[in-house]
C-alpha cells in the first residue's frame, strides 16, 4: 500500500519517476511485505494523519530556501554600485504572497531583512513541531503493530499442533517472535517515514527547482539516478545475506536456550568447553556473515556523498557561470545549493531505508512461513458435545508418526466403559505414550476412529475433549510461578486455596508443600529446578486431579517417587478415582490398586487382555512381570 501511495506522489515528475522506479523493491519483496498491509489498514487514520505532518513538514521547509534567496537578491541589489533587476514572479505561492505584502509596505533594508529572518527561524520551528507529531503517529503505529504481530504470531503458535514442534527448535520459534518481529516494525515504522519524507522532499525541491531554472535543475539531478541503480543493484546481496543472517541467528539462539536448559547435563558431563566451542562457531559464522552485510551496506554511504557532492559542485560551477552573465540569479544558486544540502539526509537515508526494508522483507518470508502453517489437527465445526463422557472406544485404530515413519499403533481395537479403571503395560517403544496421544487428539489415526461417549473425537471441539481429560505426562513440566499456579494451571477460573490443598493432598505433595519456606506461595525454578522429580511429579498429580475431569490418563507419573510414597499416592488416588474414568500407563504393576481391565502393548499391538486373574492364568508377559515384582519386593523386606 504504502509504494502505492509514493508512486502516486512523484508520478507527476519524470525524473522523480525514474528515480522510484529504480529504488522500487522486488516483486518478491514486496510479496512479502504485503502480509502488513492488513495493519496499515487497521491503523489508517493514524498513518494517514502521519503522512499529512510529513508533507506539510517538508512543504514549509522548501519555503525557507526561496526566502534565504529573496534575502541575498535583496542585499545584492542593496550593494554600492548594483544594478537594480527585475524581480520574476517564479515563488511558491505562499512566498510569493509574503514578498509581495512585504514590498507594498515602507519597511527600511534592515528591518525587511531581520523579518525576513524571523520567518524562516518560524518556519523552523514550525517544521519541527510537525516532525515531532510525524514521529507520534507513525513510529507509535509501528509499535502498535508490533504488539499486534506478535499477539497474532504467538496465538498461531498456539494452535499449531504437536507434530510442528518436534519438527521446529525453541530457539528458532523464539528468534523469530523477537527478532524477526523487530526487523519487521522498522519497515513499519522508519522505513516508511524515512520513504514518505524522502519523496515528499524530493517532490517539493525539485518542482520548485524546475519553476525556477529547469535546465539547471537537470543538471543538478543528473548524478540521482546513477545513484538509485547502486542502490537497487547492492539491494539484493542484501535481501540474500539477510536471510542467512537471520537463520544463523535462529541457531544461535537455539543453541543458547538449549545450554541453558541443559546446563545441569552439560556440568555433570563436564561439556563446558565443547558447549562453548559451538556456541563460539555458530557465533562466529553469525559474526563472518554479519560483518559481511555490513560491508556491503557500506557502499551505500560513499556513493551517495559522492553524488551529492557532484550535485552541489554541478549547481555551483554551472549556476557560477550563469551569475557572471547575470548577477540576479546569485540568488538563485543560493538557493539551489541548500535545496541541494536539504536532500542530503533524504537520500543519505535511501540506503539506509533500502536496508531495513530488505531485512524486513527476509524477517517477514521468515514469519509468513509459520503463519502459513496450518495444523494438521483441527477444531471442528461441527457442533460437539459440551460435555463428554467417560466411556471410550478404539475401533481399528492404526497410527504412524508422520515425522520418523514410525508405526506406532497397530489396529487396537478397545472398549472403556464409564467408571473403569484401565492399567496399560509393555516395554519402552511398545506404544503406551502414543495410545494416549491419540485419546487426547494430539494426533489423529492415520485409519480407524475413537469415539468418547459414543461420538468420534474429530467431530468434538478441542476445547472440551481436552477440558474433560486430564493427562499426567511422563515428561513433567512445571512452570516457572509459584506452586498454587502450577496446581491450578488447568482451570479457566482462579482456584480457592481449599481446592489446590486439596488437590495436593490426594497426590500425597501437601506436607512437603508446606514445608517450603513460603508454602504454596514458593516460587517454583524453571522447568521446576528447585524441586526434587518426585515432587515435581506429585504436582503434576495434582495439576491434573484440580480439573476433576470426567477422563484421567496417568503416563508413568509415579517413576521417581519411592515404593512407601507410590502407595500412599494410589490409596489416596483409588478414592479419588471412584467414578471417573482411569487409564494408568506403566512399566510396573501396581497390586494395591483393582483394576477393571489390563492391557499388554507390544509393537504397538496388544498381545494381552484380561483382569489380573485372567492374565496370571494365561501366564504370559503380565504373569512373568508380576511374579518378578514380588521377587524384589521379597529380597527387599529381607
Amino acid at each position: 500500500m504504502i509504494f502505492v501511495i509514493v508512486f502516486s506522489t512523484v508520478s507527476g515528475n519524470l525524473i522523480q519517476g525514474c528515480i522510484v522506479c529504480y529504488l522500487w523493491p522486488k516483486p518478491t519483496v514486496l510479496k512479502q511485505l504485503s502480509a502488513v498491509n492488513h495493519y496499515f489498514w487497521k491503523y489508517r487514520y493514524r498513518f494517514f494523519i502521519g503522512m499529512l505532518f510529513v508533507v506539510f513538514a517538508n512543504y514549509f521547509a522548501v519555503l525557507a530556501p526561496q526566502i534565504t534567496g529573496y534575502v541575498v537578491n535583496l542585499v545584492q541589489q542593496h550593494l554600492p554600485g548594483a544594478k537594480q533587476v527585475v524581480r520574476k514572479s517564479n515563488h511558491d505561492l505562499v512566498v510569493d504572497f509574503f514578498i509581495r505584502n512585504l514590498e507594498g509596505r515602507v519597511i527600511d533594508f534592515g528591518r525587511l531583512v531581520a523579518i525576513c529572518s524571523l520567518t524562516i527561524l518560524g518556519l523552523a520551528i514550525l517544521r519541527g513541531i510537525l516532525m515531532f507529531f510525524m514521529r507520534q503517529t507513525i513510529i507509535v503505529m509501528s509499535r502498535h503493530i508490533e504488539f499486534d504481530q506478535k499477539n497474532e504470531i504467538f496465538q498461531h503458535y498456539q494452535q499449531l499442533d504437536t507434530q510442528f514442534y518436534k519438527e521446529n527448535t525453541t530457539g528458532d520459534l523464539m528468534n523469530r517472535m523477537a527478532e524477526d518481529v523487530s526487523r519487521v516494525r522498522m519497515y513499519t515504522g522508519p522505513a516508511v517515514m524515512y520513504l514518505i519524507n524522502l519523496v515528499a522532499l524530493i517532490g517539493f525541491c525539485v518542482v520548485s527547482m524546475l519553476r525556477k531554472d529547469a535546465l539547471l535543475t537537470l543538471y543538478v539531478l543528473a548524478p540521482l539516478p546513477i545513484l538509485a541503480i547502486t542502490i537497487y543493484l547492492v539491494n539484493s546481496v542484501i535481501n540474500r545475506k539477510s536471510e542467512r543472517i537471520q537463520a544463523l541467528l535462529s541457531d544461535l539462539t537455539t543453541n543458547a536456550q538449549e545450554s541453558y536448559s541443559g546446563i545441569r547435563v552439560i556440568k555433570s558431563f563436564v561439556q563446558e568447553k565443547a558447549m562453548l566451542g559451538f556456541f563460539k562457531k555458530n557465533s562466529e559464522d553469525y559474526r563472518i556473515q554479519a560483518v559481511g552485510l555490513a560491508k556491503v551496506e557500506s557502499i551505500y554511504f560513499p556513493s551517495m556523498a559522492l553524488m551529492i557532492g557532484l550535485s552541489t559542485l554541478c549547481t555551483i560551477c554551472i549556476g557560477g557561470l550563469q551569475a557572471l552573465e547575470d548577477p540576479s540569479k546569485v540568488g538563485l544558486i543560493v538557493e539551489f545549493v541548500i535545496y541541494i544540502n536539504m536532500l542530503t539526509f533524504p537520500v543519505s537515508a535511501i540506503g539506509w531505508t533500502a536496508s531495513m526494508i530488505q531485512r524486513a522483507a527476509a524477517s517477514q518470508k521468515r514469519l509468513n512461513e509459520f503463519l502459513k502453517t496450518a495444523p494438521v489437527i483441527r477444531n471442528t465445526k461441527e457442533k460437539g458435545l459440551d460435555q463428554i463422557t467417560g466411556d471410550i472406544q478404539f475401533e481399528s485404530v492404526d497410527f504412524t508418526y508422520p515425522h520418523t515413519g514410525i508405526h506406532a499403533i497397530k489396529n487396537i481395537n478397545l472398549q472403556i466403559k464409564k467408571g473403569e479403571k484401565l492399567l496399560v503395560l509393555g516395554r519402552t517403544g511398545s506404544g503406551k505414550t502414543s495410545l494416549a496421544q491419540l485419546l487426547l487428539r494430539f494426533y489423529d489415526p492415520a485409519s480407524g476412529k475413537i469415539l468418547i461417549g459414543g461420538q468420534d473425537i474429530r467431530n468434538m471441539d478441542l476445547t472440551t475433549l481436552r477440558e474433560n481429560i486430564s493427562y499426567v505426562q511422563q515428561d513433567v513440566f512445571l512452570f516457572s510461578d509459584t506452586v498454587t499456579d502450577n496446581i491450578s494451571f488447568g482451570l479457566s477460573a482462579a482456584a480457592s486455596h481449599e481446592r489446590v490443598v486439596q488437590a495436593a493432598q490426594s497426590a500425597n505433595v501437601h506436607q512437603e508443600i508446606l514445608g517450603f519456606e513460603k508454602g504454596y506461595d514458593t516460587m517454583i525454578g524453571e522447568r521446576g529446578v528447585t524441586l526434587s522429580g518426585g515432587q515435581k511429579q506429585r504436582i503434576s498429580i495434582a495439576r491434573a486431579l484440580i480439573k476433576k475431569p470426567e477422563i484421567i490418563v496417568f503416563d508413568d507419573c509415579l517413576s521417581a517417587v519411592d515404593a512407601k510414597t507410590e502407595q500412599e499416592i494410589l490409596g489416596n488416588l483409588y478414592g479419588y478415582l471412584n467414578e471417573k474414568t482411569a487409564i494408568v500407563i506403566t512399566h510396573r504393576i501396581f497390586s494395591s490398586f483393582r483394576f477393571n481391565n489390563i492391557i499388554v502393548l507390544e509393537d504397538g499391538q496388544i498381545i494381552e487382555n484380561g483382569t489380573h486373574e485372567q492374565l496370571m492364568q494365561a501366564n504370559g508377559y503380565y504373569a512373568e512381570l508380576y511374579k518378578k515384582q514380588l521377587m524384589q519386593v521379597d529380597a527387599g523386606a529381607v
